[in-house]
């Protein structure tokens, strides 16, 4: 075997043991109780640099697509998805002159 193939495969089984370990979620025994897992968002931007990072260095066009779902997947965790239209509407008004117009009552 060659010593990138190697390589390879030692980042890879590295990059799974991380994502086995930031899938350990509370038991479905305790679903239906009150509690809830906390995810910090510092996990998340970790596992998500590791996640582009492993697809960075993958060739395969379809694991590249299961990799980026399970970064949005990740993602979307922590972060809301109306907090990014959020700021993409306050980048609008950035770009505006400042001026917000209001629908009268």
């Amino acid at each position: 075997m060659s010593e990138d193939y190697i390589a390879d495969k030692e980042a890879d089984q590295e990059a799974e043991q991380e994502w086995d370990e930031s899938m350990d979620v509370v038991d479905e025994g305790d679903a239906d109780s009150e509690e809830y897992e906390e995810i910090s968002s510092d996990e998340v931007d970790r596992i998500v640099a590791t996640l582009e990072e492993l697809m960075d260095s993958t060739k395969s066009e379809n694991i590249k697509g299961h990799l980026e779902e399970a970064l949005n997947n990740v993602y979307y965790l922590v972060y809301d998805q109306d907090d990014e239209a959020e700021d993409e509407a306050d980048d609008e008004v950035d770009e505006g002159d400042g001026d917000v117009l209001c629908e009268a009552a």
